[in-house]
């Protein structure tokens, strides 16, 4: 896919639970060198037993001892994609036969808590050296690594008020860290449903959901709650469930999809809705019903922009380019043709090829023209 476009961006998903820093840096500075630059890291933690228990653990590292590893993964990767090689490393002369400079790689040294590591790192540096980073923890302390390390932030929510909040939180923890906001995007997650007419585009959402699979459904639900839904009855008001934890967590939910204050959830109305477009916010109209809708998320919210899901691929995304980019362009909310060409995934979002100088990632590169970088001085370098 990188030798076949110029202009896409690949974001690729990767846990930092399961995998060793130094191979992980090494896996995308590579990928970093084969796009030019166009690849960014969606940073997770992993959540399932199941992962733990396939990669060798008997239960999950507890949630805040993730993130705790999460912080110092950052740093070690930090050291050897920023750090490890001098910007000026690289030599190439054919007439030498050198081609780095000796003098511009070192060991990073790195002993902390979680990881040792060594290095140096095994690649020179990349277009971006760091990947664009993006992350979507909601927790406390998921807020608070976002706010640090985040360049992108996923957040969810089915009103924009409610997301409202999520990007006030995010803003306010990036402040914290001495962060711009103008180098932090936050995206909210929406399923958009388009047609050329508003009746069209509810036809279209009932086409969907007769080919839908309520047992896939209701698996669905169980992998993210936990909560097995098989022994319920279709007409079970949840509501009224002998599980606290069950009501709990579907009145926390239902009670932010406007227009169901009064609806009993039940398992079947609780699975309808997932089935198509899953736990998310949904937008079914037509260009100008959907334009207005997220027209007016981005006024109330807050976000940057969204990450619109598909229900079919890749008819989802071809009505989105038929029916709803034109309309979008007409408003002056999407571009109408690539702002750059061949640029890095970073200068796409925040107009930085590399880190900027805010990110508490930026303090460890080895700049052009120093013995060491300047984070080492005063240390063992």
């Amino acid at each position: 896919m990188a030798a076949a476009t110029k202009n896409l961006v690949f974001g690729v998903t990767y846990s930092l639970t399961y995998e060793k820093p130094y191979s992980l840096a090494r896996r995308f500075s590579t990928v970093d060198h084969l796009s030019d630059g166009r690849v960014a890291w969606n940073i997770v933690t992993s959540f399932l037993d199941s992962a733990a228990r396939n990669h060798g653990l008997k239960e999950q590292i507890p949630h805040d001892e993730r993130y705790a590893i999460a912080h110092e993964y950052l740093e070690v990767l930090y050291k050897l994609w920023e750090g490890s090689f001098r910007d000026d490393a690289v030599l190439a002369n054919r007439e030498t036969g050198v081609y780095i400079a000796e003098d511009a790689v070192r060991h990073i040294h790195h002993k902390g808590k979680y990881f040792e590591v060594p290095g140096p790192h095994f690649c020179e540096p990349s277009p971006q050296r760091t990947p664009f980073l993006f992350q979507a923890g909601v927790s406390d302390v998921g807020t608070g690594f976002g706010g640090k390390h985040g360049e992108a932030i996923f957040v969810g929510g089915h009103t924009p008020e409610i997301v409202r909040t999520s990007v006030l939180n995010f803003r306010k923890a990036a402040e914290s860290e001495g962060r711009d906001e103008i180098h932090i995007k936050i995206i909210a997650s929406i399923t958009v449903i388009v047609a050329a007419t508003d009746e069209k585009a509810h036809q279209k959402r009932d086409v969907y959901l007769s080919y839908a699979d309520p047992e896939g459904a209701a698996a669905l639900f169980g992998g993210w709650t936990g909560v097995d839904l098989s022994k319920y009855s279709d007409d079970q008001d949840f509501s009224l469930s002998d599980s606290p934890r069950l009501q709990s967590l579907v009145r926390r939910w239902s009670s932010t999809i406007p227009g169901t204050e009064n609806l009993p959830w039940t398992k079947k109305r609780l699975i309808d809705y997932i089935v198509v477009g899953g736990l998310g916010p949904k937008i079914i109209g037509d260009p100008k019903t959907v334009a207005d809708e997220l027209e007016r998320w981005l006024k109330v919210s807050g976000v940057d922009g969204f990450n619109l899901s598909h229900i079919v691929n890749p008819g989802s995304f071809e009505d989105i380019i038929k029916y709803l980019l034109p309309e979008l362009q007409s408003r002056g909310l999407f571009r109408r043709s690539v702002e750059t060409e061949g640029a890095t995934a970073r200068e796409v979002f925040i107009g930085s090829r590399t880190l900027p100088p805010d990110h508490p990632g930026s303090k460890y590169r080895w700049n052009a023209g120093e013995a060491v970088p300047s984070y080492r001085l005063g240390a063992n370098a």
